[in-house]
């Protein structure tokens, strides 16, 4: 269906592809995968013909449907959610445009002298409207929405008053009622809590079309694709099976290929050495010219490429008390909506609790009570003796200063350290050389992330609330935070929708629903094993 032949491709002084190919062929779901800015966009771009590549060619079949989600989703205003969302459906949504026009001329009494030929049209456009099922277009559109969590209140209401995260799904959701030939997916699992993360999973697994994806998200990766495209140095390599299979490979040919090269460059060294001792001898003048005419002709092997991966290193944090936080009767409020009442819950000391619930059911109102960035409306939150808090919230990102350079917003937040320190600090949360000096306005989500985390662990806590902490980290850097708060020594009270995070680091569950509020003794994976299903309000 799609062809990617011998293509080459530069951004601003920057090789992306060189002759790279690769293919998509009809029901084929494919995990896009590559390092932060190796071109997995661009190639998007590419294939939808918004860009060209500089040589080479990518093909289309003829008549073939492209649906393709971006991070960018434009301007939305003046028009529900549903609507938006139908407007999106491909040929569905131009026909019924044109049913609405030809429904209004029919009532236009200046229009009379047309009207056998209006009705006649009517009747043409209406049969192919039911063809393409269009009456029953809103319910799908409402079925679509619901499985990405929207309530019938914001289905209806104004799209421009939907934050940033809703009006990506709302675009997204656009796409999955459109039902293409070809979906193109850029990190579609961004933005989603892991009820809508599951419901969408199963969408894709039923979806009988192509899918192209990109997702940091390996669980949800896994799930849903049969092989991987990996960009990586300018090329395209295809890999058939999921991700987790994808890894296993690609680390044995790594091997391979060190074991190619140990295996070359010995023999190499033997050569030469050879040639060295006996170049200044007549009598071994042939076999020294044969030797370095063999030398000449062989093909070198390249080492493996080692892809640079941020180390995060936590610093010993300091003892706290045994009794961590202790929320006793609380009672909590935002106008009429009641979050919480006589709710009581304490955490000990090295226990990682993970809270689940439904959209709405207080998880994050529950970080910001033991943060102290929200009070109670009555009872009482009590931080233990010695706990040290360090507080991870999406929020933060907003309030860094976009005019201060990485490295200027690091001294600002901490003038008694030394530049030294710093700058190890910033070369471990991947910001080594001139990027310390980009601007904070221009940084990616991911980079915003890092650098928040960076100063929140500069001078480490013992006791850790992380909200969603993993959103816009990319999987190398998504892998190295778990490894290093596997060894954190420290108490954990965390909101997460990725399943690989949740099962690597929890050792206990709290699960919300209302008032109707249980706690688990065992980490994630024990309690979908207990519960039978992977998030509250999702069967198992």
């Amino acid at each position: 269906m799609i062809r990617i032949e011998n293509i080459s491709k530069s951004n601003s002084h920057r090789i992306l592809f060189i002759e790279a190919s690769a293919a998509l062929n009809r029901g084929e779901k494919i995990g896009l995968v590559g390092p932060n800015g190796a071109g997995k966009t661009t190639l998007f771009r590419m294939i939808t013909a918004q860009e060209a590549p500089d040589e080479g060619q990518v093909s289309v079949e003829k008549n073939v449907s492209i649906g393709y989600f971006s991070q960018d989703v434009g301007e939305m205003a003046g028009r529900s959610a549903v609507t938006e969302v139908m407007d999106g459906a491909g040929p569905v949504s131009t026909v019924s445009a044109e049913l609405h026009e030809l429904e209004a001329a029919m009532v236009d009494p200046d229009r009379l002298d047309e009207m056998d030929v209006i009705i006649e049209r009517y009747g043409e456009v209406q049969a192919r409207y039911e063809e393409l099922d269009g009456y029953g277009l809103e319910s799908r559109a409402r079925e679509v929405l619901a499985g990405l969590s929207f309530s019938e209140e914001m289905m209806d209401g104004d799209v421009a008053k939907l934050s940033g995260g809703w009006k990506m799904r709302v675009a997204l959701a656009r796409i999955l009622l459109m039902r293409p030939d070809v979906m193109l997916l850029d990190e579609p699992s961004n933005h989603l809590d892991l009820e809508s993360l599951i419901w969408l999973e199963q969408f894709l697994k039923g979806y009988d079309g192509a899918l192209l994806m990109t997702s940091h998200d390996r669980e949800f990766m896994n799930r849903i694709v049969t092989k991987i495209i990996e960009i990586d140095a300018g090329s395209l390599t295809t890999y058939s099976g999921d991700y987790g299979f994808y890894e296993q490979q690609r680390a044995q040919n790594e091997k391979q290929q060190q074991a190619q090269f140990e295996r070359q460059q010995a023999m190499l060294a033997k050569e030469i050495k050879f040639i060295e001792r006996f170049k200044a001898r007549a009598s071994h003048a042939a076999q020294v010219q044969s030797r370095v005419k063999k030398l000449d002709k062989i093909e070198r092997v390249e080492p493996p490429r080692r892809r640079q991966t941020v180390m995060f290193e936590f610093q010993p944090a300091p003892r706290s008390g045994e009794d961590v936080v202790n929320l006793k009767n609380v009672h909590k409020a935002y106008g009429s909506r009641s979050i919480y009442q006589d709710f009581s819950f304490l955490i000990r000391r090295r226990e990682r609790w993970c809270v689940m619930g439904v959209n709405g059911a207080g998880k994050s109102t529950l970080l910001k009570l033991v943060a102290g960035a929200a009070t109670p409306d009555e009872g009482s939150v009590t931080i233990g003796a010695s706990v040290k808090v360090g507080y991870f919230a999406q929020h933060a990102m907003d309030l860094l200063d976009g005019e201060m350079t990485v490295f200027e917003w690091l001294e600002n937040e901490f003038p008694r350290a030394g530049q030294g320190p710093l700058r190890t600090l910033a070369g471990c949360f991947g910001f080594s050389g001139d990027d310390v000096e980009k601007r904070c306005r221009v940084l990616s989500g991911g980079e915003k992330a890092r650098l928040v985390m960076a100063a929140m662990l500069f001078d480490p806590p013992n006791f850790l609330i992380l909200d969603e902490p993993t959103n816009h980290l990319d999987l190398d850097t998504k892998e190295m935070l778990i490894k290093a708060l596997g060894e954190y020594e420290g108490t954990m009270l965390f909101v997460s929708h990725d399943r690989h995070f949740l099962g690597a680091l929890s050792n206990r569950v709290l699960e919300l629903n209302g008032n109707d509020v249980h706690q688990y003794p065992g980490g994630y994976v024990e309690y979908v094993a207990q519960t039978g299903h992977e998030a509250p309000g999702v069967p198992g």
